[in-house]
């Protein structure tokens, strides 16, 4: 049985930040978590600003750590009203990834909501500066969260994407994704790119039978997809698997388009040299271009 007992939600006070608010108040009435917002004040001119500390909104940032805690408890009057347990807190830092990934370890939090800001080139370009940083470093999952201005996601959630590659990562990431379709009472689809192109694609001669190795391949994986839907998630869900040919980044955005997915979830290997350098490679496009949040465990 999954848990979820403390959610941190970084806030900045803008519209997105608002946003993953709304997700982390639903998750934590489902597994009746405690939410901790947490603002982190930049001393100076913010040099990250592609997620938290920009657009601020409600005039801007907070002068004093009281004014903001102030601010929070405003924010969260509403979430206490509706039940939900919470707490404030404000901290000053130079470098917010950081100080986000700190108070997430002294917490012991589950789950990291983290709310993105737009898809201008330039904050495209610069989206890593603190959400790739949060989310390889973080011991806990993160959910990032796109703007309402480009989200095509509601909630609750009613479909839930979970990118499967039969690794730890991805089976601890399946875990994740099977509790919170189970919460949410949405469908679920398993995915798995392969990653070599479409028969139709292929123009060359080769030493051996591609038709006959490519249907090896899909026979497996589609065995192997079956195998991951027991008996008792087939009781409560309504799961479906799926098989892609190409980039797994692409493939899983394109399978999120078509599916209207509301979430995706992905796991994601290592914190070792080679990882943290290939990180980009698939998860982090995925968080740059998905129009619906991303879940995404390191291990």
């Amino acid at each position: 049985m999954l848990e979820i007992r403390r959610i941190l939600c970084p806030v900045d006070f803008s519209d997105a930040s608002q946003h993953a608010l709304d997700h982390a108040v639903m998750i934590a009435g489902w597994y009746r978590a405690r939410i901790t917002a947490l603002h982190v004040r930049h001393p100076a001119f913010l040099v990250e600003p592609p997620i938290l500390f920009t657009d601020m909104g409600g005039g801007g940032p907070a002068a004093t750590l009281e004014d903001a805690e102030t601010r929070l408890h405003h924010w969260l009057a509403p979430v206490r009203a509706a039940g939900v347990s919470c707490e404030v807190m404000a901290v000053d830092g130079n470098t917010p990834a950081a100080r986000i990934v700190e108070v997430a370890g002294r917490l012991e939090a589950d789950l990291i909501v983290l709310g993105t800001h737009g898809r201008s080139g330039f904050e495209r370009l610069l989206l890593g500066s603190v959400t790739e940083k949060v989310v390889r470093t973080a011991r806990c999952p993160v959910i990032t969260v796109p703007p309402p201005s480009v989200a095509t996601s509601k909630l609750p959630f009613k479909r839930v994407l979970c990118a499967v590659d039969f690794s730890e990562p991805s089976m601890a990431a399946l875990q994740y994704a099977l509790s919170l379709a189970k919460e949410s009472d949405s469908a679920i689809t398993l995915l798995h790119v392969l990653e070599f192109p479409r028969e139709e694609q292929v123009d060359i001669t080769l030493p051996f039978d591609m038709g006959a190795y490519r249907a090896a391949v899909q026979a497996d994986a589609t065995r192997r997809l079956a195998d991951l839907l027991t008996d008792d998630v087939r009781t409560w869900a309504r799961p479906h698997t799926r098989l892609a040919y190409g980039r797994p980044y692409e493939q899983i955005i394109e399978t999120a388009a078509d599916e209207r997915a509301d979430l995706i979830v992905l796991g994601v290997h290592g914190r070792n040299v080679m990882d943290l350098m290939l990180f980009g490679s698939t998860t982090n496009q995925v968080i740059r271009r998905a129009t619906c949040p991303v879940l995404t465990l390191v291990r």
